[in-house]
């Protein structure tokens, strides 16, 4: 829920961007990788600063096309960053896949219903699953075609307590308050002692991430800077550091 409620700040009422700051818009999954390749970009462009803003890529989009002053857009998935490029709020010319991720399913580390596979939440004593909502959230969207794949949407959908992003998906699940949930693996891995992940899933798509400028009036002109970062050799490894894979 945070990570919704921090892009939601930056995005509202938020005024311009210095000339030397890159705004950076971004997936929740993002969160802790990003804030570090920042960080490190930082370190190596002096006087430039990077602001982060994270939430579901849906709704991260809609506020760059509302005229949030984002600089960079880093969707988690392709869908996304399609409906970026068909309303003009990227320049396509930029678009690069740069990070590869999984969607696995979870439980809290103290769940005592003994789930080993997908399929175990037909079970009646499973009522209550989380995932992010399809209808904005990439990782819902995931979670859906890897479920319809293997027969289980239909089970799942009426347990469903969907979620705003990812990682209020995983705060439902951390706290204990639904039996299981439904996120990206890298996301599992920043709590392994209040989540452990059961599954991975199958995906009928790679679940890959796009990275790119946004298109406005007064963009940084640096922002490509930032996208070839998060693509260079140093920025993947960032990125590996928090799990993700190259593309």
């Amino acid at each position: 829920m945070y990570a919704a409620v921090v892009a939601a700040g930056l995005a509202v009422g938020t005024p311009a961007a210095m000339a030397d700051e890159i705004v950076v818009s971004a997936a929740a999954s993002l969160t802790n990788a990003f804030k570090d390749v920042a960080k490190q970009f930082e370190a190596k462009h002096p006087g430039t600063k990077v602001l982060t803003s994270f939430g579901a890529s849906d709704v991260v989009l809609q506020q760059i096309v509302n005229g949030a002053p984002a600089d960079v857009f880093a969707s988690a998935d392709e869908k996304a960053m399609d409906k970026a490029v068909a309303q003009k709020a990227v320049d396509p010319a930029t678009r690069k896949d740069f990070a590869r991720n999984g969607v696995v399913l979870i439980v809290p580390t103290d769940s005592k219903l003994g789930l080993h596979d997908v399929k175990d939440l037909k079970r009646a004593d499973v009522k209550r699953l989380t995932y992010g909502n399809p209808a904005s959230v990439p990782v819902g969207r995931y979670t859906e075609a890897s479920l319809k794949q293997v027969g289980m949407w239909q089970t799942v959908q009426p347990k469903a307590v969907l979620a705003q992003n990812v990682r209020q998906a995983l705060d439902y699940v951390a706290r204990g308050e639904v039996d299981a949930g439904f996120v990206f693996g890298t996301d599992a891995a920043i709590m392994p002692d209040k989540v452990k992940v059961v599954q991975a899933l199958p995906s009928p798509k790679p679940v890959l991430y796009p990275i790119a400028v946004v298109a406005r009036k007064g963009v940084n002109p640096h922002a490509g800077e930032f996208v070839k970062f998060v693509l260079s050799a140093q920025g993947q490894e960032i990125l590996a550091h928090y799990g993700f894979k190259k593309p």
